[in-house]
């Protein structure tokens, strides 16, 4: 029997590589290695499996940001630990990430988690890094979603043109300015 979380990071992989386009539960499975009725069991439709690959791939994200903040560092320093590790995981599974994004906007049944999902859950630790900034307080809120979305408009930048030398140049730009206070009010 194959285990959840083995049957998942596979699917993130093969997702991540061909993207979901219309693909079925048999086919999918297939390509899995597996049984539909494995995927099944494991998660309920195809739509519960495509929203635990979204779900994942947000947790690794997430985890990024965590392991990239080391209070021992500037907070320059960390902000393009974070940028390296986030671009290159872009590279990765980015087509994917963008391409349920999509899904979300179109109220596709299995990204409608992500309505929210892809933006709430990253605003606190991005409030919490524009406090560390000395942000003032009645800033943080539209500061933390303006850095999140010029980061993701990055990342689209890099998935579109690969060109990773000027990207991770706009990235550290972007760094800079949250870091000395431009983009406060």
């Amino acid at each position: 029997m194959t285990g959840r979380q083995a049957l998942l990071d596979r699917a993130v992989d093969y997702l991540s590589r061909a993207g979901i386009g219309d693909i079925s539960l048999r086919r999918l499975a297939e390509e899995l290695g597996t049984s539909h009725r494995m995927v099944i069991y494991h998660f309920g439709s195809r739509d519960g499996l495509l929203t635990a690959v979204v779900a994942e791939v947000e947790r690794q994200q997430r985890d990024l940001l965590d392991a990239a903040m080391d209070p021992e560092r500037p907070t320059l320093e960390q902000g393009r630990r974070y940028w390296q590790a986030v671009a290159t995981a872009a590279e990765r599974h980015g087509r994917l990430f963008f391409e349920l994004a999509a899904h979300a906007m179109q109220d596709r049944e299995h990204a409608r988690p992500l309505q929210r999902g892809l933006i709430d859950p990253w605003l606190p630790p991005m409030e919490r890094l524009c406090r560390k900034l000395d942000v003032p307080e009645e800033d943080c809120a539209a500061t933390a979603r303006l850095a999140l979305a010029a980061a993701r408009g990055l990342l689209f930048d890099l998935l579109l043109t690969g060109d990773r030398d000027a990207v991770d140049a706009a990235a550290d730009r972007l760094n800079q300015l949250l870091v000395r206070g431009s983009l406060r009010s």
